[in-house]
């Protein structure tokens, strides 16, 4: 899916090099539309509030780590009620439809939307659209109230259903104008939200008052940009499961290991933060992070060595490292799912058997490997009530841009601030693991392995930096994960 016409970027230029990354507005293709008080002001949630819209000229700042001499550099516009919003509650037809793979959370997510824009801005009207986006032209849709969705965040996956593919630019929009529905409420990944800008843009050829939001949905938190993705946190405390049976299981015989291979397409952060918050791993493989199994410094020395101090030993592998290994040494040519995924060789088994043949034949060591794969249990799983309060928050933030008029835009936190980001900024590049990044050398210390990394390919790393502050920049986002989220 190839997002054609991607929209012009809306910068705005301030003194001392500021630069605001501006969202669409519906009054940039519509003109003179009319505004309308927000009832917020007149609901009694809001009554205590002491500033309860958003100045429209707040910004938030996409570096807070700078020297004194630097420009003041990129913003986004800061997520939140607005004092005149562009339509009027009875006017209001949305959707919300789940796309990609499941993940915690998406209930939550779903739960809110509803919820806020009908206790919120007194919205009757709001469809549920089944099985991702091809529900748009081929499945039936739901009707969604705050009873039906009352307690839908205790569950798992998405009352919705989902789905890979299935978007058809055309047959959506022609589904969303027959409906009459004006605001679309899209949560998904990187790929969904490439389908999302596309959405937005055939809206705007049209010139439809619709608003288009984008809710970035990926557990392996990889959406780039925003400081985390909901349903990270919870990911990370399931796989504490895992990994401690994996650790009683290698520690309760001789030559143990327990083998955990944990979610991370493209990026290792489950796995990182998983490792760091065990204590229990030896050993922890991400994508990011070539390793090689061979020779001085490769990956069996150090299972030896490990063995030989501790007798057993746990290892974490996130399910996209070593892909080069396993297709050099199974000649496997590359092959995508639906949504234009890499579908990847399982590294666990592989790496397990790799393990068992090496010391077997060549070190003569009988060992005791146990191989836990826990993936679809952790993407299951209801969130948990860190990621429950966060999914609120984005729920919230979402829809408070569309009832202000915003639209062609995904809604996240940039250094603990809710923000509104354009669709290209969080669709053209992943977020990935900085092994040059002090995270990255704290769980290396944390589990006294090597880097298994050359000289070289360190160098190579430090040239891809692009300011002496990239270290610092990476070490804040790696740290903003855990941080509070605040709207």
């Amino acid at each position: 899916m190839s997002p054609e016409g991607i929209s012009e970027q809306k910068l705005v230029y301030g003194e001392a090099g500021y630069v605001l990354e501006d969202v669409p507005h519906l009054t940039d293709y519509i003109p003179n539309l009319p505004t309308h008080t927000n009832p917020l002001q007149d609901n009694q949630a809001y009554s205590v509030v002491k500033q309860y819209f958003v100045n429209m000229d707040d910004t938030v700042a996409q570096k807070i780590v700078v020297h004194k001499s630097s420009p003041r550099g990129t913003h986004f516009r800061r997520a939140g009620p607005r004092q005149r919003v562009y339509f009027e509650s009875d006017e209001v037809h949305a959707c919300v439809v789940t796309c990609g793979g499941l993940c915690p959370g998406l209930n939550t997510v779903i739960r809110e939307l509803v919820c806020g824009l009908a206790y919120m801005y007194g919205v009757s009207k709001i469809l549920g659209i089944e099985g991702g986006y091809r529900g748009f032209y081929a499945r039936n849709t739901i009707t969604l109230t705050p009873k039906s969705v009352n307690d839908i965040h205790k569950r798992g996956g998405t009352i919705l259903g989902t789905s890979r593919g299935g978007h058809d630019t055309s047959k959506i929009v022609d589904s969303i104008q027959d409906r009459g529905i004006n605001q679309v409420y899209i949560i998904g990944g990187d790929g969904t939200q490439k389908g999302a800008s596309v959405i937005f843009e055939e809206i705007k050829r049209r010139g439809l008052k619709v608003s288009v939001v984008g809710i970035p949905k990926t557990i392996d938190n990889d959406i780039a940009v925003i400081d985390k993705s909901f349903g990270f946190d919870t990911a990370v405390e399931e796989a504490q499961r895992a990994i401690n049976a994996a650790h009683v299981e290698s520690e309760s015989v001789e030559y143990g290991i327990g083998v955990v291979k944990l979610m991370g397409r493209y990026s290792g952060f489950i796995a990182m933060y998983a490792t760091l918050a065990s204590r229990d791993v030896d050993c922890c493989l991400i994508p990011e992070s070539p390793f090689y199994l061979e020779g001085k410094g490769g990956l069996f020395e150090f299972i030896e060595k490990r063995l030989k101090e501790n007798g057993h030993m746990v290892l974490v592998v996130a399910e996209g490292a070593g892909q080069e290994l396993i297709a050099e040494s199974m000649r496997f040519m590359d092959h995508e799912d639906a949504s234009g995924n890499k579908l990847l060789l399982d590294v666990g088994l592989w790496l397990s058997q790799k393990i068992k043949n090496h010391f077997s034949t060549k070190k003569n060591i009988t060992l005791n490997l146990k191989y836990i794969d826990p993936t679809y249990m952790i993407r299951a799983i209801p969130s948990n009530a860190s990621d429950n309060v966060y999914c609120t928050l984005l729920a919230q933030s979402a829809l408070h841009g569309a009832m202000a008029g915003y639209t062609g835009f995904t809604v996240g936190p940039v250094n603990g601030r809710h923000s509104y980001i354009p669709f290209y900024r969080v669709t053209e590049t992943q977020n990935q693991v900085v092994i040059t990044d002090r995270m990255w050398a704290r769980l290396l210390s944390s589990t006294n392995q090597p880097s298994f990394l050359s000289q070289k390919m360190v160098e190579d790393a430090r040239k891809e930096e692009e300011s002496p502050t990239q270290l610092l920049d990476g070490e804040e986002d790696s740290c903003n994960h855990n941080g509070v989220v605040l709207l």
